[in-house]
This record gives structure tokens, sequence and C-alpha cells, in this order.
């Protein structure tokens, strides 16, 4: 079975979001995994091992993200490909096109990636993904079950679990609680050192200027610091009445 998962690298969730000229500064940030990803790269590993076959692990970035696929060999993955972007303004869009441009040269069985980034939230280059490749696809999946050319799969639907039975292959989409990620070990890491670690550049895929972002932003900035809580006097008719000048006047909520 061969098994690909689509990997980010984001800011670790614990580092503090400082905004200069518009922009998120990184200077001295640490960037990890992103976090929903690391429950795909342990799906393909558990499926790999049920199954037999090679889990390859495939980001697009700057070169940093490097750091972020080597973590996923450490974890287990046999094969890295990191396909550059560094001169291309991305978004989700450029980065589906960038994605199926190389797997569309793949054989592929299954394709797992996170339910989303935790820096852009879009949840979308999945989807696209599976649109461009003309593939099914299930995202917030809880529970997956391949059988040959099909997988049952449980997905998180805004609260309820809904079940699905999906031919392969098929585009997947973790959400938490599918599994429990492992850490690398430290064999793990020198076992990455000899792993097959492939560069691609976009033009390699034959693309260039036609996958360039199709949004823009426009502009940044943290939301306004949070004001200190008041409390009304009065008796109730009278703190109502003040609750609802303040939602008219100050708050401009009515």
């Amino acid at each position: 079975m061969n098994i690909f998962v689509l990997l980010k690298q984001t800011f670790d969730t614990e580092e503090r979001i400082v905004i200069q000229n518009g922009e998120i500064s990184d200077d001295g940030v640490k960037y990890v995994i992103n976090p929903y990803d690391e429950y795909a790269v342990e799906e393909a590993l558990l499926q790999r091992d049920q199954h037999g076959g090679t889990v390859t692990v495939v980001g697009v970035g700057p070169e940093r993200t490097a750091e972020a696929l080597r973590t996923a060999l450490a974890m287990g993955a046999d094969e890295a490909v990191l396909i550059g972007n560094d001169g291309l303004e991305s978004d989700e869009y450029t980065v589906s096109r960038l994605l199926a441009a190389y797997l569309e040269k793949q054989s592929v069985d299954l394709i797992l990636g996170g339910n989303f980034s935790v820096d852009s939230g879009g949840g979308q280059v999945a989807v696209r993904l599976a649109e461009l490749l003309g593939l099914p696809h299930t995202s917030s999946v809880t529970k997956l079950a391949i059988d040959g050319q099909k997988a049952a799969v449980e997905r998180d639907a805004e609260g309820d679990t809904e079940t699905l039975e999906v031919a392969l292959p098929a585009v997947f989409t973790a959400q938490q609680g599918l599994n429990d990620p492992r850490y690398p070990s430290l064999p793990g890491i020198m076992k990455a050192k000899k792993k097959p670690f492939h560069h691609i550049a976009p033009a390699e895929l034959g693309i260039t200027d036609e996958a360039a972002a199709k949004t823009k932003r426009v502009s940044l900035s943290l939301p306004p610091q949070r004001q200190a809580g008041r409390i009304l006097q009065g008796d109730y008719a009278q703190q109502a009445a003040e609750l609802v000048n303040l939602l008219r006047t100050e708050a401009k909520l009515i």
C-alpha cells in the first residue's frame, strides 16, 4: 500500500504571536509539525504496519519545512518530499496545485492529512487536492479501518458521529482522537538521517506562475486588548437598563 501524508510546518502552539509591519514575526520562533498532521502521520504508520507498504510524507514550503519532514521520518515514515515554494506567492490554491502535480505522477492508495492547520485554519488543501485528483474525500476522521479496496470510516460531524464506506484510493483528514501520535525515538532519529529525502522545485512539476495565490491578505492585526469588566449597580431593573444602554452606546451591538 502506497500511503502519502500531507504535512505542514506551523508555529508551536505555545508561541506568542508578534506582528511587525503587518506581518507575523518569526524571529526566534519554534516551528513544529502541524498538530493535526501528527495524527495523519501516526495513522499512516499504523495502516502501513497492518497492511504493508510505504509511507511518504510530502510538504510544501520553504527550506525550514525540512525539519518537520525529518521529524516525521524519525517517527517512522519511509520517505520525505519537500516541494519548494520560495519566491512563489502561496495560498491553499497554490499548495493544492503543487501537491496534485506531484501526486498525480505517483501510485497512490491512500492520502492522509490533518483536518486543518493551526495557523490559517482554512482546512482547504485536502479537499482541493481530492478534487484535482478526482478522488473521494472524507474530513474529520476519528476511526479508519481498511479492508482491501474499501475503507470504513467514522467522522466527527459537529458533535455527532457519521459512518461511511469509501472506495480507495481516497483522501482523508485526521481529527483529534483518531490515535495517539508517537514521539520520535533516538534510534528513529538516527535512522531518519539515512532515509530518502527529495527536494523538488515547482518548475520540475511543470508549475510556474499559473499556480500563484488566488487570494491576497489585505491587513493583519491582533484583536483589541480586552477591557476590564464592569459591575453594574442598582436593582435588577436598573442593571438591565444600564446593560442595554452600554450595549447600544459603547459596544454598538444593538
